[in-house]
């Protein structure tokens, strides 16, 4: 392997990595030597992600139940993180839930937004406070290395009818990449964002089996395809590794070529 993307002496953390696109860069990562703690809200999918994981015999992985609209729950959950490490490299915040996209924004509720931004950015907010202060600290020792990566979306830079609120958390997290980027530069820590297109998740399955949809979407996708998790295991990898030192405050749009068809 090459010595650049050799994670063997790496710990990541991925919110939401029990399925789908977190899972996908969960099992990328492993696959590469890096150990994994998987955070996720679902006991049972932890445990098939945590099963999947470990039949690589590769880093060190566990599964948490953690919640990241829940303060409390992210604290408990990182400190318990760091006691089975000891140290946490970078951190995937993938948690979030859709917007559905059934809602015209003049009926949105205050409850509705809220309760999205709860998850989509507060989550991410709070779990980079607690990676950032301990790669801050680590580099204050003499040990300058930290990856901060949320997952974003095409819908943050597209037009996005009856899905406003999700959009608008999505968006936020571009900003905050930009902002962290240039305020963690000197520790060595980098912030990019990943901006996934149309891909085959629990939170699509079900737009994804209306026909309709797929008739529309599917031939603005120059791949000729809908993306899968897999398809976030290299740049996972990449971000994590330290050819993507030098790489920070960036949007990374994986989407097919969707964006510019």
């Amino acid at each position: 392997m090459n010595k650049d993307f050799d994670l063997s002496h790496r710990v990541a953390v991925i919110t939401g990595g029990n399925g789908g696109i977190g899972l996908g860069m969960a099992d990328a990562l492993v696959r590469a030597g890096c150990s994994v703690s998987i955070w996720g809200r679902n006991p049972q999918k932890n445990e098939q992600a945590l099963a999947q994981l470990k039949a690589h015999n590769a880093g060190k992985v566990e599964a948490r139940i953690c919640d990241v609209s829940d303060r409390s729950s992210i604290e408990e959950t990182w400190r318990a993180t760091l006691g089975a490490f000891g140290r946490v490299d970078g951190c995937f915040a993938n948690a979030g839930i859709g917007g559905g996209g059934r809602k015209a924004f003049i009926d949105r509720t205050p409850e509705e937004w809220r309760q999205m931004f709860a998850t989509n950015l507060d989550g991410v907010v709070q779990v980079f406070q607690l990676a950032a202060r301990h790669m801050i600290e680590r580099a204050e020792k003499g040990d300058a290395f930290g990856r901060l990566v949320p997952t974003s979306s095409l819908a943050s830079i597209s037009g996005t009818a009856r899905n406003e609120h999700y959009a608008a958390t999505k968006s936020s997290l571009n900003a905050l990449v930009r902002a962290l980027g240039v305020e963690l530069a000197r520790y060595g820590v980098t912030a990019n964002a990943i901006l996934p297109g149309w891909i085959k998740s629990e939170m699509t399955e079900g737009i994804m089996g209306n026909d309709k949809f797929v008739a529309n979407v599917l031939p603005r996708i120059p791949m000729r395809r809908f993306g899968e998790p897999s398809d976030f295991g290299g740049i996972a990898v990449y971000l994590m590794s330290t050819a993507s030192s030098y790489h920070t405050t960036d949007t990374l749009l994986i989407d097919g070529g969707y964006a510019v068809y």
